[in-house]
């Protein structure tokens, strides 16, 4: 393994000064008629706060989403992108619920995400809102590799910035219709206004539908439709050295959703032939959610120095009900309601960004709490299958276990109930400095951290089964199961997170560099929920003669996650900007990866365990040609090979076997073509063709279930006038076959398959 990170770090090192190198003699071409590229733009970034001026001279592997690409691809949301940026993964789910994403080999499916997400500087608190809308974007950074030293918790992969359009900058009215495939439509309006020279005010909503694509066999119905909307205001206040801003921000979904289809079973004694490839379940299943963010921030220039204070409430109230077991019988359904605080405050004091050496201080802390209820309930094939014939099977009672009184009464369901008040508190203190000796630059970043975590669980469960003996001669016993338990578990976690790297500007107008970086980076531990119901049944089972393990910490904490990671890469451009490239390669070790796996065939919960130790290494690549005056062409590739070093569960010994979930290639290109018009009413067309791909994805920890690598095309055209614009788009041209997701449950597995061809036209007004 050295010897091939010490080969990868040598090409390297080959190849980035020859791309750096390259140069043109001709002219800077023209902008007039070109599109925005779609990746890593030189844009000052006046609203950053914590970060460099401009992305591309920092010593980071970026990627910048413009607005106006954004807006030509019709994006609202982060996954609609995902593929354009290497080696970041956010599939569509069944679910806003479930908004895992995962980049360069690491990524989990509950609980705590690796990569942050902040809007207007904002982190969310919580990975349930990162699938979220957001209206009239003026960019998106992707920040890839850990960001512990600022940001702290949850970035070890990678950070990503939105950032919405001002009313100091931009000013007017908005207006966008859509509809497309599916019955889908959206409409959106916004309004952007100065209020003399020191104040803007902004207020933007939108309202979207769609019918669903998958359709529910048991009852016939679009099982996956969807209905979301979203409000916006903000106000900027901006008199000299001073800046105000306050953003307050409102958004709701309520969809259906899971379309998980029957894939068979490694147990040929459990497989159902009548149900493969169906989505077949007998109960409902939704979920809806509420947020509300009201964010504060207030800068102040001395001269020097700067300070700034960000102050966020954020409230998140979701409920989610769902066929557990996604077959046509009643085994058992999970009704999950949560409402969530969270007050964060971050204080920042920077020195000017001018001068040889410069510093960032900051003081950062948060406090979560959240109140959830999350009942299973057992239906009469779940009662039968899971518990009894368990219960029969092995606890050497000469007879037979029925449940209720033995006559049918109060037989049909059992509630396993679990009520938890979880509350996480935190507090860090961190700072970079940066030391510029002509074209080198050295940046070392410390951060200590500190984070404690409680859980207050309550569980309970009221019910009665009846023993049978053999002899008949004797009477049936009726005994009766109360379950109320209570407890507080608590984990505390300090972390020191250190950063350092290198750089060197290859040319006097720092338009080419090369980097080098090492850093630490942190994922929070904590105490998974989904495992309560599986908890109580144990319990239950205990009750009724069949000795399980019952140490709650155990089943239901989880450690911290660690990596070790380094980065060499570069930002390249030639002299007019006709061509821009980002490159990096990567090596991660990483101790106590976090997984989600499932206990055994018979469990009803998932279990959030640690996986002792796994290795990622690999390489991305992204790049923009203007080929010519009115032709762009742009792409970005990434690999990615992540396996486990040491993982054992259940007495196999994965060590070797590649991680699951995540993508060992990504690839995105586009070529955009735009064609002026002599007209009055239309000033261009804009051609776009794309073809994004990723695979293989290895689903499971044994590596036997795989979706290959599979590629997909998108195209629109789009009319521009003076102050309006309407495309024509499709996605997913070819109806390429494919598979987002996969999992087990007691014994069956299940796949979701990628949304089909799709397409439709969108409107867009802009009065200035």
């Amino acid at each position: 393994m050295k010897r091939i990170v010490r080969h990868i770090l040598t090409l390297g090192l080959l190849i980035l000064p020859t791309i750096a190198s390259a140069r043109t003699a001709s002219e800077p071409l023209p902008n007039e008629g070109v599109v925005d590229t779609l990746i890593a733009v030189d844009r000052v970034q006046v609203t950053a706060i914590k970060q460099g001026a401009e992305l591309r001279r920092e010593p980071v592997a970026a990627s910048v989403l413009s607005g106006r690409a954004l807006e030509m691809q019709g994006v609202s949301a982060v996954k609609d992108v995902m593929t354009e940026v290497p080696n970041l993964f956010m599939p569509d789910y069944g679910s806003r619920t479930t908004s895992s994403i995962y980049v360069r080999g690491m990524g989990t499916r509950i609980d705590q995400p690796v990569v942050g997400m902040n809007v207007d500087n904002v982190p969310l608190a919580d990975k349930n809102l990162y699938d979220t809308e957001v209206q009239d974007i003026e960019r998106i950074e992707f920040l890839r590799g850990p960001q512990a030293t600022l940001y702290g918790r949850n970035t070890m992969g990678g950070l990503i910035n939105i950032y919405t359009l001002s009313p100091l900058t931009y000013q007017g009215v908005r207006l966008r219709a859509d509809y497309g495939s599916r019955n889908a439509y959206r409409i959106a309006a916004s309004t952007y206004n100065r209020l003399g020279e020191r104040f803007g005010l902004s207020v933007a909503a939108q309202f979207a539908h769609h019918d669903g694509f998958w359709r529910n066999l048991y009852d016939n119905s679009l099982c996956d439709k969807e209905n979301s909307g979203s409000f916006r205001t903000k106000f900027q206040y901006r008199k000299g050295a001073l800046s105000i801003d306050n953003t307050i921000a409102f958004s709701m979904v309520a969809q259906g959703g899971y379309p998980y289809e029957y894939a068979g079973s490694p147990n040929p004694e459990k497989h159902r032939e009548e149900l493969m490839g169906q989505i077949n379940y007998n109960e409902p299943c939704f979920y809806k959610r509420h947020a509300i963010n009201d964010a504060f921030s207030v800068r102040y220039d001395f001269g020097k120095f700067s300070l700034a204070s960000i102050t966020s409430y954020q409230y998140m109230g979701d409920a989610m009900h769902l066929d557990n077991d996604f077959l046509p019988e009643y085994y058992f359904t999970l009704e999950q309601r949560k409402q969530q605080h969270n007050i964060a405050e971050d204080f920042v004091l920077r020195s000017k960004e001018e001068g040889r050496y410069r510093w960032l201080v900051g003081v950062n802390g948060f406090l979560k709490r959240e109140n959830m209820q999350a009942p299973v309930i057992f239906g009469p094939t779940g009662i039968e299958k899971l518990i009894l014939d368990n219960i029969n099977a092995h606890s050497g009672y000469d007879g037979i276990y029925r449940w209720g009184d033995g006559e049918g009464n109060g037989a049909d369901e059992i509630v396993l109930d679990s009520r938890f008040t979880m509350q996480n508190m935190g507090v860090a203190a961190y700072h970079r400095s940066d030391l510029y000796l002509g074209r080198w630059r050295l940046s070392v970043g410390l951060r200590l951290d500190y984070e404690l975590v409680q859980m207050l669980y309550n569980t309970q469960t009221d019910t009665q089964y009846t023993m049978v003996p053999s002899d008949t001669a004797k009477a049936p016993t009726t005994c009766r199961i109360d379950i109320d338990n209570e407890g507080l578990l608590t984990r505390g976690f300090l972390e020191f997170l250190p950063s350092f790297s290198v750089s060197v500007n290859l040319d006097d107008a720092a338009r080419n560099m090369l980097y080098l970086s090492a850093s630490k980076g942190y994922k929070a531990g904590g105490f998974n929920t989904q495992m309560f119901s599986e908890v109580l049944q144990r319990e239950l089972q205990n009750k009724m003669g069949l000795y399980r393990e019952m140490d709650i910490e155990k089943l239901c904490a989880y450690d911290p996650e660690h990596s070790y990671n380094l980065e060499l890469g570069g930002h390249f451009s030639t002299r007019n900007g006709a061509f821009t490239a980002d490159a990096a390669l990567f090596y991660i070790e990483c101790f106590d990866q976090q997984l989600t796996i499932f206990p055994d065939e018979n469990s009803t919960g998932r279990m959030m365990t640690n996986a002792g130790r796994t290795r990622s290494f690999g390489a991305e690549v992204s790049a923009t040609a203007r080929l010519a005056k009115t032709l762009v062409l742009r792409g970005s590739y990434g690999y990615t090979n992540a396996k486990f070093r040491e993982f054992k569960s259940g007495g196999v010994d994965y060590a070797g076997n590649y991680i699951p979930y995540a993508p060992q290639n990504s690839l995105s290109l586009r070529l955009v073509q735009t064609v002026p018009f002599q007209s009055r009413w239309i000033d261009r067309m804009v051609l776009s063709v794309g073809v994004t791909g990723a695979g293989r994805i290895y689903w499971n920890e044994a590596n036997d279930m795989s979706q290959p690598f599979y590629a997909m095309l998108d195209g629109s055209v789009r009319f521009e006038g003076e102050i309006w614009a309407v495309d024509f788009w499709c996605k997913n041209a070819t109806n390429t076959k494919y598979d987002v997701f996969y999992f087990e449950s007691m014994g069956n597995r299940f796949l979701q398959r990628g949304r089909p061809v799709a397409g439709g036209v969108r409107v867009m007004i802009n009065i200035l």
